[in-house]
């Protein structure tokens, strides 16, 4: 019999230990809003990323909210990004 593991079970390791994980920010309401306001868009409008992802659970982000991830990049140092917190589907 094969037992499936629960969605909810927590990673027993910090995944923002791994040097390939950037850094992932969970933006206030107000960060949020300025935001949207700033590049004129909408939330459905911005990439999306899965609440069950590793880093969205560890941060404690919920569907609706907008996460900040900041990339090294070897360009420009760092680039940030926004991704949609979105259900699973």
């Amino acid at each position: 019999m094969v037992k499936k593991q629960s969605k909810e079970k927590e990673p027993s390791y910090d995944v923002f230990k791994h040097e390939l994980v950037p850094r992932h920010i969970l933006l206030k309401s107000a960060e949020a809003k300025e935001v949207l306001e700033r590049y004129h868009i909408k939330p459905f409008q911005i990439p999306y990323i899965k609440s069950t992802d590793p880093a969205v659970r560890a941060i404690g982000a919920k569907p609706g909210d907008i996460v900040k991830v900041i990339r090294k990049s070897a360009t420009a140092g760092e680039s940030d990004f926004y991704r949609y917190v979105v259900e699973d589907f």
